[in-house]
C-alpha cells in the first residue's frame, strides 16, 4: 500500500506547533459539540509518552528488532500487554503482507489502531443533547484519595457554566474540612452556589438535602462531590452505594451521570481501580481522566478502554479552571501525533 503523502508532510509531523494560551476569562466555546476549544496541550512534552513514540519513527528503521523496540515501548507506557501484544500482531501482519511498506505506513497504521480503541466507546452524551434541560441534572463524582475530584468538580461546573447552565457543587465529603472549605473557594471564585452541612455530617443526609435546595433553587445541574475512597475499603463503598440509593430515593432517573474520576500518572493502578468501582457501583457512565499534562503513563487511556465498557467523557491537562475537555477520539489522536 503506497501511502501519497510527501517526505514534507512526513517529517512535519514531528515539527513542534503553535502554542495557543487562553486564560481562565477568554474561553472559547464550539457551540457545535459542546467543547471548550483549547489546545490539547500533551504533544510537545519531551517526557511525555507521545513525543517519545514520534521520536522513536523518526530514529528508527524497520529491521528485525524494529516492532519488538515498539512493543517495549508500548509497554513502558503501561498501554498493557494485552493493548501492546493485539496492536504489534496486527502490524507485523500487515508488514510482512506488503500492506504496510515503511516506517511511515506502519506510523500511520499505529494512529488507526489507537483511534479505533479510542473510538469504540465514544460517548456524546450531555446535558443539552439528551431533551431533559427542564429537569435537575445530577452528577456524582467518585474515585478514590487524591485524584483531583473537587476540582474535577469545579472544572465540570465551570464548563456547564460557560454553556448557559445554572449550577450548584455539593461538598457531601463531610469527614474532611478541608474538602469542605476547598469547594466553598472554588462556588465563591465561580459565582456558583455550594450546598453544605457541618464537618461531620451524614453524607447521605448532605445529598439528600441538597437535591431538595436545587429544586428550590431552579438548578439545572447539580454536581455532587464524594469523600476519597480506597477501592478495598468494604465500608466506604457500601457508603457510596447508599449515596446512589439516596439520590434515586429522590429522583427516579437520577443520577444522571456518575463519573469516575482518575489519575493519569497512576497507571495501571487506574486500570484496578476502574474494575473493582465498576464491580461495585451499577452504571458507571463515564472516567475523567486528571493530570494527563505531560505524563508518562498516558498509555493506560488505551488499557482502560480495551477492557472496560466505560467511555473516557472528560479529561484535565491543567490547573487553569478552563484546562478541561470533552472528550474527542480524532482529536485526542491529532494531539497525540502531530
Amino acid at each position: 500500500m503506497k501511502n501519497n503523502k510527501s517526505i514534507f508532510s512526513w517529517l512535519s509531523f514531528f515539527k513542534k506547533k503553535p502554542s495557543h494560551n487562553i486564560t481562565d476569562t477568554n474561553v472559547v466555546l464550539n457551540h457545535q459539540n459542546q467543547c471548550i476549544d483549547n489546545p490539547i496541550g500533551i504533544s510537545n512534552q519531551k517526557n511525555n509518552l507521545f513525543f517519545k513514540i514520534k521520536n522513536f519513527f523518526f530514529k528508527n528503521k524497520i529491521n528485525d528488532i524494529f516492532f519488538t523496540q515498539l512493543e517495549d515501548k508500548l509497554l513502558k507506557f503501561d498501554f498493557g500487554a494485552e493493548v501492546s501484544r493485539k496492536i504489534i500482531n496486527n502490524l507485523i501482519k500487515k508488514y510482512k503482507n506488503r500492506l504496510l511498506e515503511n516506517e511511515q505506513d506502519v506510523y500511520f497504521e499505529l494512529q488507526n489502531n489507537l483511534f479505533s480503541i479510542l473510538n469504540r466507546n465514544y460517548c456524546d452524551k450531555n446535558f443539552i443533547s439528551h431533551g431533559i434541560e427542564n429537569n435537575l441534572y445530577v452528577i456524582l463524582l467518585i474515585g478514590v484519595n487524591g485524584v483531583g475530584k473537587t476540582t474535577v468538580a469545579a472544572k465540570l461546573a465551570y464548563f456547564y457554566k460557560i454553556l448557559g447552565k445554572s449550577v450548584a457543587l455539593v461538598a457531601s465529603d463531610t469527614f474532611r474540612a478541608a474538602a469542605i472549605e476547598q469547594i466553598n473557594c472554588w462556588g465563591d471564585k465561580l459565582s456558583i452556589p455550594v450546598f453544605y452541612k457541618s464537618y461531620g455530617s451524614d453524607p447521605s443526609s448532605v445529598i439528600f438535602d441538597s437535591i431538595e435546595f436545587a429544586h428550590d433553587k431552579k438548578i439545572d445541574v447539580l454536581i455532587i462531590d464524594t469523600a476519597g475512597r480506597l477501592h478495598n475499603k468494604v465500608n466506604l463503598m457500601q457508603e457510596l452505594q447508599k449515596n446512589v440509593r439516596v439520590i434515586q430515593k429522590k429522583i427516579s432517573y437520577a443520577p444522571n451521570e456518575i463519573f469516575l474520576v482518575l489519575d493519569a500518572r497512576n497507571g495501571q493502578n487506574s486500570l484496578i481501580q476502574t474494575e473493582l468501582f465498576s464491580q461495585k457501583i451499577n452504571n458507571i457512565t463515564g472516567i475523567i481522566l486528571t493530570k494527563l499534562d505531560g505524563t508518562a503513563k498516558g498509555g493506560i487511556i488505551f488499557a482502560i478502554l480495551e477492557k472496560f465498557s466505560i467511555p473516557i467523557r472528560y479529561f484535565c491537562n491543567g490547573e487553569k479552571i478552563s484546562d478541561f475537555y470533552k472528550f474527542n477520539a480524532k482529536d485526542f489522536i491529532k494531539s497525540m501525533f502531530y
